[in-house]
């Protein structure tokens, strides 16, 4: 069979990684072009197809899948013995602002530790006023947060679109104020939908208030209160009824990064972050800033 390219099983494994060749491509610094002929050269030497390519779909195979883990390992193997002659370890501090931060995180933070074993990554959650303060400070080396106001320095990972959101079964009736399930003043979703609100005329009352992000879902989810949700972390099982209680339109806002990072391989685990957040999959619980 020969040997591996190393550079291959690196495209191989950021296709799997972050579900598509668009993607990876951005994590890995190249052209779609180049990745899909690093796979393509990869497959010829294991004689396999690894990925399977549909105008809708991009999925492992079954022997991608099988072959999956043993690509982490040679690629851990690969930059363990690199490391092993240039043992000098770097460290940068990342904040993620709550709401961007999902369960996929520990993983990936797991992952790229093992592809550079002398990259210490501190993470650091919080909101994102607090985390761009601490970023301006010079506290912490990068940040991915959600864009608060007109400022508009930082790189754009993703958009960030808004509506109200409750069960199809949620009443309310004309005249009373509108029940709304959110957090503590401090939110900066909370600010953005009580101020359109408040711009519409429409009377409006918090219900569970400042029970956390869970809480919120939750009585959303019961049909006991409506909330603001970013469209990408709205709770299953709701429906966006901006048109049925002629509610106002809420702005949209953007995930963005903010980094001082320059050495060439700290900026490119953070570009295979970044690229992650570029998906803009993570199904978190809103109303949180």
């Amino acid at each position: 069979m020969g040997t591996l390219d190393v550079d291959a099983v690196r495209a191989f494994v950021a296709i799997a990684d972050l579900g598509g060749f668009t993607r990876a491509a951005e994590a890995l610094g190249a052209t779609q072009g180049a990745v899909s002929v690093k796979l393509k050269r990869l497959e010829e030497r294991l004689g396999h197809r690894l990925i399977e390519r549909t105008p809708r779909l991009v999925r492992l195979s079954v022997h991608g899948e099988v072959f999956l883990e043993a690509a982490r390992e040679f690629l851990a193997a690969h930059e363990r013995a690199l490391a092993s002659l240039t043992a000098t370890r770097r460290r940068f501090t990342l904040g993620i602002a709550a709401h961007v931060a999902g369960p996929e995180v520990p993983a990936l933070l797991a992952r790229l530790n093992a592809h550079d074993p002398c990259l210490t990554i501190e993470v650091r959650l919080d909101t994102s006023r607090i985390l761009l303060d601490a970023f301006d400070r010079g506290e912490i080396d990068a940040a991915i947060i959600r864009r608060e106001d007109d400022r508009r320095d930082g790189e754009v990972l993703a958009p960030e679109h808004f509506g109200w959101f409750a069960t199809p079964t949620f009443e309310h009736r004309p005249g009373e104020p509108l029940r709304l399930a959110a957090l503590a003043p401090a939110c900066g979703v909370r600010d953005i939908a009580t101020r359109a609100l408040d711009v519409a005329g429409m009377p409006w009352t918090e219900v569970f208030l400042g029970g956390g992000s869970s809480v919120v879902t939750a009585a959303v989810s019961a049909g006991l209160a409506m909330s603001a949700f970013s469209h990408r972390q709205a709770p299953p099982g709701t429906v966006e009824v901006s048109r049925r209680f002629g509610l106002p339109d809420l702005p949209s806002s953007e995930i963005v990064l903010h980094s001082t990072l320059t050495d060439a391989k700290s900026r490119d685990a953070l570009r295979i972050l970044a690229s992650a957040f570029r998906d803009h999959r993570v199904p978190v619980s809103c109303f949180v800033t």
